[in-house]
């Protein structure tokens, strides 16, 4: 499918009044010459993030048809990600996800595993186009005043604009905040897309096999442990697990 750019739009994200209710992301919007000059001072004077403060983790997911599967399976593992984070501190995981015709919602800050399990179960797949440039938006919105620590995508497609895509994870790499690749399945397109994505954001991309259960869980924890306790954290962990490992060569 032919690249084609963002839609334009301002519309604030409204507030989440119960975890229940993920709410609809805005459009995504060009950004203007002194937009730009202000995020890069903005991303410049930002302080690094203190050790043993509580991490933070955005989970996107794209739920389009073909990944029903593949949402299922995560549904099943994402308590894996709390459980590494408690050895390391609390973790708060925001869940953003798109489907169908322009839908693209997120959830508040969960810091429970059973109630992300909870909302998961209650979201279906449905038919629908990529919208990873509302997602990348979104993160950006949130680095600096909710600390954001690293950003984890599960997906099998790219349909957008590569070269506004790189432009977001370029942002993203200057606010610290690396994006997790986490590709199903072999389409060329995306992985080209993808590990463009993670390399400017200072993350890493892995493919993971259709129904690879373990390879998944593998993944989701060092992205966990990351946003937990940092680069320290994973180094600990790649030293037990290949997954983890896969990343942290990438982060070098």
């Amino acid at each position: 499918m032919a690249d084609r750019p963002s839609k334009s739009g301002s519309a604030p994200m409204a507030s989440p009044d119960a975890e229940a209710r993920p709410q609809r992301l805005p459009e995504t919007e060009r950004s203007t010459a002194d937009a730009i000059a202000a995020f890069v001072a903005q991303a410049k004077a930002m302080a690094p993030q203190a050790q043993g403060t509580r991490g933070r983790l955005m989970f996107a997911l794209d739920a389009t048809l073909s990944r029903q599967p593949t949402w299922d399976m995560a549904c099943a593992l994402q308590a894996e990600m709390f459980r590494e984070a408690a050895a390391l501190g609390r973790l708060d995981i925001r869940l953003v996800y798109y489907r169908g015709f322009n839908e693209c919602r997120a959830t508040g800050w969960i810091s429970d595993s059973a109630e992300l399990a909870r909302l998961m179960s209650k979201i279906d797949c449905r038919g629908g186009e990529t919208q990873i440039g509302k997602v990348l938006a979104e993160a950006r919105r949130h680095a600096t005043s909710a600390g954001i620590r690293a950003v984890v995508f599960v997906g099998d497609a790219m349909e957008e604009n590569v070269d506004e895509l790189c432009a977001r994870a370029g942002e993203l790499g200057l606010l610290k905040v690396p994006l997790f690749m986490f590709q199903e399945g072999q389409e060329p397109r995306a992985e080209q897309a993808f590990r463009d994505m993670a390399r400017l954001s200072g993350g890493a991309w892995c493919r993971f096999d259709p129904g690879a259960a373990a390879q998944l869980r593998e993944l989701l924890r060092a992205a966990a442990a990351y946003a937990a306790g940092g680069r320290e954290a994973l180094l600990r962990l790649a030293g037990r697990e290949t997954g983890a490992a896969f990343l942290i060569d990438q982060m070098k």
